[in-house]
């Protein structure tokens, strides 16, 4: 896995510097040439002033200088703001760059209110500026004219705030693939919210207030047509900033949500590799990071569930999942198969560690195809031997003839890899459960066909040996006359009862059946023989 601290250097994207900066300056142009008009054609500004020519002279002449200068002044300090300096030397170590990493972080995700600032700072000075100049001619019009301006200025500022914020979106991105949001004392969805009908609608909107109420106290300058003109000109500046900042905010808002929803349904789709770009500064954001760490988490579990429903079967595993786990059992009727790998101690004697692994994963892997083609749960694997069984923990139908299909096949399987096993295959009830401490347990299963399956691996083990001498052989399969009077027709009548045997440990004979395409007859067998059994 790549180590993330050797990545690249972190810089803003000139595309995204050009963006920003193209709409910051169209904003303020735009806001200036309103200003312009407002002062020029729409407020009264004229009957304040005897001499208007030489006042609005001065004042689109003051206008000239001034805005290119500030402008070009706030496009060097905001550019250079959002520069993130290199990190020292061709290589830098890791904490070298990490520190750099924090750095861009921080320009990042200041850069709307640092573009704010510069912004307003031009503004802040035309205010002083243009009042100084305007107070020349009458101080009440230099008062009107630095409402204007500051005014005018805030819903500039607002709305290329607004731009500059969705515009940084990638690069907050960027940062953020490292570590999620935990800044504090950036403006929150609330802030956001309240912010942009604040600025958006009540500034421009508290300009009819005041022009309604100079309106009253200078009521020689206002004209009923005048004044009705000048509110009607500001309403509608108020309704178009208000809503473009409304947009500008909203589009923010539903830009997160709409990824965070999108994802959803891509989860819920069972696609757990999903993630979101966390580009936003607010709780959003947040959102957006405690959406990854969720989908993370069901990574983790389901790779969890999957290692458990390995280790355990699925069967088990999910049984487990769905409630509480308790010790103890219930009485099943269940088909039980031994299977046992011939030759292994020898193997393991002659051969490297490593080859008796290979040699063993592929001789389960075959028992593990074949048990789960017939709807078998291997419970476990012992040394070179493993356990199957049918029934437990999911309910089958007919376990015995579905454990004794599985026994020919394997038998015809392993023999085509030039592997050879015993197999023993035994049906009855059973206890199955968890078994063990409350610290420690496992699900199987407990019982007399458990036991009688184990000797007639035993058995079938020997019975290549059988044929030999020119008795009786069956090549290593071999099954209870119990299991076979629980298959069904069809699956018993594969199957030939050759015989009654002692096992190790019993008290009583066990009829031993084989498969009719294994059996070798002779005139003298090994095992006791007796009728056969069919089902009844």
């Amino acid at each position: 896995m790549p180590d993330e601290t050797r990545e690249a250097p972190h810089q803003v994207a000139w595309s995204t510097k050009v963006l920003v900066g193209a709409l910051i300056v169209a904003s303020n142009v735009v806001g200036a040439a309103i200003l312009v008009g407002l002062a020029g054609w729409v407020l009264p500004f004229r009957a304040l002033v005897a001499d208007e020519t030489t006042a609005l002279r001065a004042n689109l002449v003051l206008l000239g200088v001034y805005a290119p200068l500030a402008g070009l002044g706030a496009f060097a300090f905001g550019w250079a703001w959002l520069r993130v300096p290199e990190p020292p030397g061709p290589h830098p170590s890791a904490a070298e760059l990490a520190c750099h990493r924090q750095r861009a972080r921080r320009v990042v995700l200041r850069a709307p209110v640092r573009l704010a600032v510069v912004q307003a700072v031009p503004w802040v000075i035309g205010v002083a500026l243009f009042a100084v100049v305007d107070a020349t001619w009458s101080r009440t019009l230099a008062v009107a004219v630095a409402c204007m301006i500051a005014l005018g200025g805030i819903a500039t500022v607002t709305v290329a705030y607004r731009f500059s914020e969705l515009v940084m979106r990638r690069e907050v991105a960027r940062v953020f693939v490292h570590e999620p949001p935990t800044e504090k004392g950036l403006p929150g969805v609330a802030v956001r919210s309240l912010g942009a009908w604040v600025m958006g609608t009540g500034v421009p909107l508290l300009g009819v207030v005041i022009t309604a109420g100079t309106s009253l106290v200078y009521a020689d300058y206002f004209t009923v047509e005048r004044l009705g003109l000048v509110v009607l000109v500001l309403a509608f500046v108020a309704l178009g900033v208000g809503f473009l900042v409304t947009v500008l905010s909203s589009t923010s808002i539903v830009a997160s949500v709409t990824a965070v929803r999108r994802a959803l349904q891509r989860v819920e789709g069972g696609d757990l590799e999903t993630r979101v770009l966390v580009s936003d500064t607010t709780e959003l954001g947040l959102l957006q990071a405690g959406f990854n760490t969720m989908v993370a988490g069901l990574r983790e579990r389901d790779r969890v569930r999957e290692l458990f429903g390995r280790q355990v079967g699925e069967d088990v595993a999910e049984a487990a999942l769905a409630g509480d786990v308790e010790l103890g059992g219930e009485v099943r009727e269940v088909a039980v198969l031994f299977v046992d790998l011939v030759g292994s101690t020898a193997l393991a004697a002659a051969r490297p560690p490593q080859e008796v692994v290979a040699r063993l994963n592929a001789f389960f892997g075959e028992v593990v195809d074949a048990v789960e083609r017939h709807g078998g749960w291997v419970n476990k694997f012992e040394g070179d031997a493993a356990l199957a069984v049918f029934g437990a923990p999911q309910h089958v139908d007919d376990p015995a003839a579905r454990a004794l299909a599985t026994a020919r096949e394997l038998a015809d399987r392993l023999e085509r890899t030039g592997a050879y096993a015993g197999i023993g295959v035994s049906a009855g009830e059973a206890v199955a459960g968890h078994v063990g401490d409350a610290r420690r347990y496992e699900y199987t299963v407990i019982g007399d066909p458990v036991n009688e399956a184990a000797r007639l691996c035993d058995l079938a083990k020997r019975s290549r040996r059988w044929g030999e001498g020119g008795d009786a052989a069956w090549r290593g399969v071999a099954a209870s006359g119990a299991a076979l009077e629980r298959a069904d027709v069809a699956e018993g009548r594969r199957w030939l009862v050759i015989g009654a045997e002692r096992l190790r440990g019993r008290t009583a004979d066990t009829r031993v059946a084989v498969p009719r395409d294994r059996h070798v007859s002779s005139s003298a067998a090994p095992v006791r023989a007796t009728s056969e059994v069919t089902r009844g």
